[in-house]
Parts: structure tokens; C-alpha cells; sequence
């Protein structure tokens, strides 16, 4: 069994394993093993359908766009892939899986969130590119080995993309066969997730500030309607509406969703 990463502690959970968070995404830095640095590098068609995903994903409109022609370009191009995913690691504890082109690819997140374990989670905290010729016989992490057996994943090729904080990311490579992946398959993943790492850091960070954009605007409506309605302050409004989430248990962007649409502030 290959990989390039150290060996990691099984059944560790995420949290504990993770480092120091970095505040800037960047690209992976995750070594190539021996072998595969010895490749000669990509092809010039491997170039060409390289420079037309970054030509893509600049003019991809949001974020799941973006996720999934990351994965789709990946199960494409890496030799052996069949299935593709990204996992997205949420304060360093909650994985969700994104952009993924089966079932069986969301599966594999959902697994190695419940067993606490997995390559991708080594990928993603361990900064390393992880290749693994037969998970379900893996023992480095045995309690996602009897789950992947289960459910027919064999191999698998997972590399980080991004740490942002304490939000992570990883591409996630799997196959139903075992051995599936070679130097080449790591180089050119390699490779792509070079070109498709800032991508979606950036695709993720901008989809936040336009949900924080459209809130603010929807609480500024929501402070108009009770200024007209009551001759409030700016101030007095605001915090009538904090009054109303508080004593309702709800969040205050939902409180002035409500009174925007139907003109009741709650009981």
C-alpha cells in the first residue's frame, strides 16, 4: 500500500488531529511520492484540458458550479478514478460532501465522518496527498475498512485543497477496483488540484459574503418596515427586532425574512 503521507494515528478524531488553522487558502503542497516526482510531467493534452477547466471555473456563477466541475474534470482526467468528491471539513469537526458525481463518492464522507477516520481526513489534516491500493483491508483505519468493504470502495486517491481558517478541504478519487491508482493517477491529481484549489476556496468564500450581503439587506428592510410603521429610530428598530429573536429563540435574519414578507413581526 502507497502513500505519501506519515502514518497516521487511527480512529483519531479530526478535531484533535488538526494544526494550527492558517487564515489564507493555498493551493496543496502535499508531495508526490518518489515515483511519481520521477514522472516527466503532463502531457500537452493534459495541459490543454487543464488551462480549459481554470478557463471554466473563472466563468462558473457560484460555488456548487464550481464543486462539481472540479470533480467531474478529476473523474475525467485522473487515470483510475471512477467516482469523485470534495469534502469539506466544517470547524474542523463536520464533513460534508460536495460536488459529488455517485452516491457511493458521498458515501465515502459520510464514513469517515462516522468512523472519525479515513484518508481523505489524513489528506485534509495532514496536508498530504494519501493513495491507497485497497481500503477495505487497510488497516491504518479499521473501522472505515470494515465500512468500505461494505460497500464495495476499494481504492482511493484523496489530496487537500485548501485550509481557510478552521473550514478544510480535500479532492476525494475512488474506485471499485483495487490498485486503481498509479504515479501517473497522483500526478495528475496532482496537478489539477494546483489548478482548482484557489478556485474553490474562493468559489466557497464568496458564496458566504453574498449570503451575509443579502441578509443585512433583508434586517435594513426589516428596519424600514417597523420605522414606517412605528416612527422608530434606526436604532430603536433594531433592536426591537433583537427582542423579537431573542424572545422567540430564532435568528434574527428569519424575524425580518418574516416581517418583510408578511408584515408580522412574530407573537
Amino acid at each position: 500500500m502507497s502513500t505519501s503521507s506519515s502514518e497516521p494515528g487511527a480512529g483519531a478524531p479530526p478535531a484533535v488531529r488538526g494544526g494550527p488553522a492558517r487564515e489564507q487558502p493555498a493551493p496543496p503542497r502535499g508531495s508526490p511520492s518518489p515515483q511519481a516526482a520521477g514522472l516527466g510531467g503532463s502531457t500537452a493534452s493534459l495541459a490543454h484540458e487543464l488551462s480549459g477547466l481554470a478557463r471554466q471555473l473563472q466563468g462558473a456563477s457560484d460555488a456548487p458550479q464550481v464543486v462539481a466541475q472540479v470533480t467531474r474534470a478529476a473523474v475525467a482526467l485522473v487515470p483510475g478514478a471512477q467516482e469523485g468528491s470534495i469534502s469539506l471539513v466544517h470547524g474542523r469537526r463536520r464533513v460534508t460532501s460536495q460536488g459529488s458525481t455517485s452516491p457511493l463518492a458521498a458515501l465515502l464522507d459520510e464514513l469517515q465522518e462516522q468512523a472519525g477516520q479515513g484518508p481523505c481526513l489524513d489528506a485534509v489534516f495532514e496536508h498530504a496527498t494519501v493513495r491507497v491500493e485497497d481500503l477495505s483491508a487497510d488497516q491504518r483505519w479499521p473501522d472505515l475498512a470494515v465500512r468500505a468493504a461494505g460497500a464495495g470502495i476499494r481504492g482511493a486517491l484523496c489530496l487537500q485543497l485548501f485550509v481557510a481558517g478552521d473550514d478544510l478541504g480535500a479532492l476525494n478519487l475512488i474506485s471499485r477496483e483495487p490498485d486503481a491508482f498509479d504515479d501517473e493517477s497522483e500526478m495528475v491529481a496532482l496537478l489539477l488540484a494546483s489548478h482548482a484549489a484557489v478556485a474553490v476556496a474562493d468559489a466557497l468564500e464568496l458564496q458566504g459574503v453574498s449570503r451575509a450581503l443579502a441578509n443585512r439587506d433583508l434586517i435594513g428592510q426589516a428596519k424600514g418596515v417597523l420605522m414606517e410603521r412605528f416612527k422608530l429610530t434606526p436604532t430603536q428598530a433594531f433592536d426591537l427586532l433583537t427582542q423579537v429573536s431573542q424572545h422567540s429563540n430564532r435568528k434574527l435574519v428569519d424575524v425580518a425574512e418574516e416581517l418583510t414578507r408578511s408584515g408580522q413581526l412574530g407573537p
